[in-house]
């Protein structure tokens, strides 16, 4: 039933949809050569961007900086206001696309309700100094870049680390100062990254405004149940890997089952991959038991977040019964509230929605899977397959129910596969991306890994030697 719904997505595009990221490519564009160069083209796109605003709240001012800045003038307040339209219109991309697939699913969505965000004393010269930079960034444009302007920032950055409310804007700017560092010289480089360069900017400047939630989201509330594990997510980088388990909480004392996330992440060098990576989690052990083990969790006074992340202690948790992440999507997924999505996050890359899908065909050509959902295609993504679980594209193309996660990028909709249920060599075979969270239970890589050695245990003792010293 639920592929069917699912191919509901593929019946076309949504109206508006191209044409408002047509309107976004054009302001990226614009960014990428510099808005101190604006040729007759650029300086139209900008105008475009802001006639797409113009029966909104944004719609006079956008109008006024288009055309301050196509004249030469580019001043911070104008920065902001074409941001806040390019931010304005991927939320409405998003909400169209997110209003399709709660459609498809049948599923309900809780209404936004922000928890009031309280500002850091001293802040607002920081957060000058920051939107002071990404000004810089913007007249010069990513083509002309340089390493001076990207050490620029780093007195602004560690400025803003050592304020902990302002440490989610610092990682932000942080993390697009490496992205530049590293593709310098940029001038020289074929491709560029714009509209991820763009996102970037774009969130940094609405979070360095005045007034804005720059610090942490503050819990709504706190939460106690049982929580019903669908599936992780696994994000990996060369210095971070963090964990996205995906689960059903059933309320303490009853009430309306709902869709929440729980999130752990630890530093990391790029030479730990692999299966190793469950041992930098090694501080949260309930939590990984319970993914190895396909057990639910008792958890007590969990902070949740009105995006539905819950804020993960791993001692308010407790193993519970074992729990199949496949009977929990038949039984509960199909009536679990979802969660809404803070405004800052309404972006389409960022859908990312748990589901169950069955009775597919699934089909490989040249490497790429689909699941045909009853004469439809849906791409199935098997390059965020992570390495550090039992997952691979051949037991994806042999399965026959799935838990994954829809998203949409690249124009199209596509699943990640979280969990499958597969036939090889005649016999039932379920995988789960958790299921080596306490160590590999394939023989071939037990071997490999006793073969390579512990390179966490290893790295963990050389740094110890060096702090002795």
């Amino acid at each position: 039933m639920l592929a069917v719904n699912l191919s509901e997505l593929l019946d076309g595009p949504l109206p508006g949809v191209e044409e408002a990221l047509d309107l976004v490519a054009g302001f990226d564009d614009a960014l990428v050569h510099g808005l101190s160069r604006l040729g007759e083209d650029r300086a139209a796109a900008l105008a475009a961007l802001a006639g797409a605003l113009a029966a909104g709240p944004l719609g006079v001012r956008a109008g006024e900086a288009a055309e301050k800045i196509a004249a030469g003038s580019v001043a911070d307040e104008h920065l902001s206001v074409l941001a806040g339209g390019r931010a304005a219109l991927f939320g409405a991309v998003h909400d169209a696309l997110l209003g399709r697939l709660d459609g498809a699913l049948g599923r309900a969505r809780g209404p936004w309700e922000a928890s009031p965000s309280a500002a850091s004393p001293g802040a607002d010269n920081l957060l000058a100094g920051c939107r002071s930079w990404l000004h810089e960034l913007a007249i010069a444009g990513w083509r002309g870049v340089d390493h001076d302007l990207v050490s620029a920032a780093d007195q602004t950055i560690e400025a803003l680390l050592a304020v902990p409310e302002l440490r989610r804007t610092a990682v932000l700017l942080d993390g697009l100062a490496a992205e530049l560092r590293a593709s310098s010289p940029i001038a020289t480089m074929e491709r560029l990254p714009a509209r991820r360069w763009a996102d970037l900017w774009t969130r940094a400047l609405l979070l360095s405004q005045p007034g804005a939630p720059a610090g942490a989201p503050q819990p709504a509330a706190t939460v106690s149940g049982r929580l019903l594990i669908l599936g992780v997510d696994v994000h990996e980088h060369a210095t971070a890997v963090q964990i996205q388990v995906h689960a059903v909480l059933e309320p303490a004392g009853g009430g309306t089952s709902r869709l929440v996330r729980a999130s752990v992440a630890a530093p990391k060098v790029d030479t730990i991959v692999g299966p190793a990576l469950w041992r930098l989690l090694q501080w949260h052990p309930v939590l990984l038991g319970a993914l190895a083990e396909h057990r639910s969790l008792d958890i007590t006074d969990q902070p949740l977040l009105d995006s539905g992340d819950l804020v993960w202690h791993d001692d308010r948790a407790e193993a519970g019964e074992p729990a199949d992440p496949f009977t929990t999507a038949r039984v509960l997924l199909g009536g679990a509230l979802a969660p809404a999505v803070p405004p800052l996050d309404r972006h389409p890359v960022r859908i990312s929605e748990p589901v169950l899908v069955e009775g597919y065909t699934a089909t490989t050509d040249g490497g790429e899977v689909t699941f045909d959902l009853g004469g439809q295609a849906l791409a199935v993504d098997v390059e965020r397959l992570p390495s550090c679980g039992p997952l691979t594209p051949e037991l994806v193309a042999a399965s026959t129910a799935c838990v994954g996660l829809v998203r949409w990028d690249g124009g199209r909709w596509a699943l990640q596969p979280l969990a499958v249920q597969a036939m090889v060599k005649r016999k039932p075979v379920t995988a789960h991306n958790g299921d080596w969270a306490l160590g590999p239970t394939d023989p071939k890589v037990m071997k490999a890994e006793a073969k390579a050695g512990d390179s966490v245990a290893v790295l963990r003792e050389r740094a110890g030697r060096l702090l002795r010293r």
